[in-house]
Order: C-alpha cells, then structure tokens, then sequence
C-alpha cells in the first residue's frame, strides 16, 4: 500500500515536473519570438512629433514617385528606356519605403517597441532586396546613358523594344534570386537573442542573435555582395569611361548637353554610395561611441534620401519631363481657375437677391 502510494506521488511530482519543464520552455519561446528595437528608445519623449515627420516623409515620396510615373505613363513622348527606367527606380522607391517607414511609425508609437520574428525576418528581406534592385537599376541606367551618348544614331536598334523588356526584367528579378538564395541560410536559424539595435532589421543583426555561431552566414553574405556588386560597378565603370572618352571628341555645345544627360544619374549614384557606406559602417563596425542620435541618421538616410532626391532629379533635372511636369500644373492651374469662374457666375443669381 504504501508502496503504491509512493509510486503514484512519483509519477505525480514525475508529470508536474514535465508540464513544469513544458510551461518554460513554451514561455521561452514566446519571450524569444519577438526582438526588443532598441533605438526607439531615445525617441520616446518626441514620439509624437517623430511620427508626424515619418508620416509626412513617406507622404512625400509616395506622392513624388507616384507623380513622375504618372507624368511618364500618359505622355507618349517621354516612352523612351531610359524614362520607363525611371519608373522602375520610382517603383522601387515605393517599395523600399513601404518596407520601413509604415512600420517605424507603429512601432514608435507601441509601448513596447517590440516586433514578431517574422516580421523582422520579412522587413529584412524587403529593405535588402530594395537596396540590391537599386544598384541593379543604377547600372542598367548607366548603360542605357552610354548607348545613348557614344552610340545616338543606334540607340533605338540597340535598345530596342525586346531588348528593354528582357533588361527589365533581368534588373526586376536578378537581384530578388541572388539574395533569396543567400538568405535561405539565415531563414532556418533559431534565435537565443532578442535586441535588436536598429529602428528596422537587417540580415546581419538577425546572424548576430542566432542560437549558434554562424559567421560562416556572415561569410557567405559578404562573398555573395562581392560578386552581386562587382559585376555592376565593372558595368558603371565602362560606361563612363567610354563616356568621357567620347566627349572629349565632341564641340562644348555637344559636351555640355552630355553632362546635363548624365547629371541626374551621376547624382543618383553618388547618393546611392554616401548611404551604402553609412549602412556598411554601421553595421560591420563597433559604433558603441557613436551619439545614439547620429546612428539614427546614418541608418535612415539609406531609406530616406534616395526614395526622395531621386524622383526631384529626375523629374526637374530632365529637361522633357520638367517640361510635362509644368504643362501639367499649368493645366490644373487653368482649370481650377475656370472652374472657379463657373462656380461665381453660378452663384452670382443668388447673391443678387
């Protein structure tokens, strides 16, 4: 009897034990499926004012993106490659700021500043995949400017209708396949760590939160960058070079029409590279004596600047589109105005009684 009662308080204390052990490990697992966003921190007492900044930036990149892709879509005129270019920059812009800014402003405003895995595995995903398709799309507007300055009186059999079509979509879908292979590697890991230091999440925190050691991630990334950037800036390189080459053949008028062509471009790219380096630094090197607040810049300047300046250089700094864009509010600007005649002389009657 007394055996049996033994027994049975064993298997008891045995089950309370495992539902113990299974209770831990269940409120481990919802502890470690979401990551603390640090940064936000020093933001908490200006939250409110930071939102209304955040929410009127991505306002005005929608609105300047949707704007030029618009102006280039209905007049016929601007349906050349290097515009429709464009429009797949305009695009990506779009989608490299619909990935950030929508959710910098949840999580600002949340109490808890926290984020599902998940979702930091996908906003991970979208913000590199939207700096890949940019320099894809950078290049192949290089390229398009080299045709049509060494190259003016081909350039229409060169970059012809099926040509442009399969460049787009080589540009739309090279850099999607090079990175969704390499991030197949950090997609099966599990993380132990649960802070992550940065407003949003990139593949390089996610390795450092990982359960294991998995530098070899680090590693790869790195080699697969190399090879992803070096073929494009090899491409970058070529043309300007053949560029410059042939310009210096031409008279000054011909010269300076060239450079106002390129002027946009060579701007783009070069903002293009001020937030590649900030994000580089930031997030390969030790930036611990850094101002909390200049990391923050630092890291929105890559998601910020170019969805912003390059839609404004594009659209202002060539000459036919600034010109569609003006006739366009010219045009709004007339009929607002008779539509504002109308309305007078409609009520015109009753205020007369």
């Amino acid at each position: 009897m007394k055996c049996a009662v033994s027994t049975g308080c064993v298997v008891n204390v045995s089950i309370s034990h495992l539902i113990s052990i299974s209770i831990c490990k269940t409120f481990m697992v919802f502890l470690l499926s979401t990551f603390k966003m640090t940064a936000y921190a020093v933001m908490e007492n200006y939250k409110h004012g930071l939102f209304s900044v955040f929410f009127l930036l991505y306002l005005i990149t929608l609105v300047l993106n949707v704007l030029l892709i618009s102006v280039i879509h209905q007049n016929k005129q601007l349906h050349q490659p290097m515009n429709v270019f464009t429009c797949m920059l305009s695009l990506n812009e779009i989608y490299g700021s619909s990935a950030l800014l929508p959710a910098v402003m949840a999580v600002l405003v949340s109490k808890t500043h926290d984020v599902t895995v998940k979702w930091c595995m996908a906003q991970a995903y979208f913000l590199h995949t939207y700096a890949s398709g940019e320099f894809c799309i950078l290049a192949l507007m290089g390229y398009d400017r080299y045709i049509a300055i060494c190259s003016p009186l081909h350039y229409y059999s060169i970059m012809s209708y099926s040509k442009t079509c399969k460049l787009i979509a080589f540009t739309g879908l090279y850099p999607f396949i090079v990175f969704t292979s390499f991030y197949s590697l950090t997609l099966q890991l599990r993380f132990c760590g649960k802070v992550m230091p940065k407003l949003y999440c990139v593949n390089m925190e996610l390795v450092k939160n990982s359960c294991r050691n998995a530098q070899y991630i680090s590693t790869v990334g790195l080699a697969i960058l190399v090879l992803f950037i070096v073929p494009l800036l090899v491409m970058i390189v070529f043309s300007y070079t053949h560029i410059l080459r042939v310009c210096r053949t031409f008279p000054k008028e011909s010269q300076a029409n060239a450079f106002r062509t390129c002027v946009p471009h060579l701007l783009s790219l070069l903002n293009y590279t001020i937030a590649s380096l900030f994000e580089v630094i930031q997030t390969r090197f030790n930036m611990s004596h850094v101002a909390v607040e200049a990391q923050i810049f630092l890291s929105l300047y890559f998601i910020i600047i170019p969805p912003i300046a390059n839609p404004v250089l594009y659209g202002l700094g060539t000459q036919t589109v600034r010109g569609c864009i003006m006739k366009l509010f010219i045009k709004n600007k007339v009929m607002t105005t008779v539509l504002a005649k109308t309305l007078t002389v409609d009520l015109l009657p009753f205020h007369t009684l």
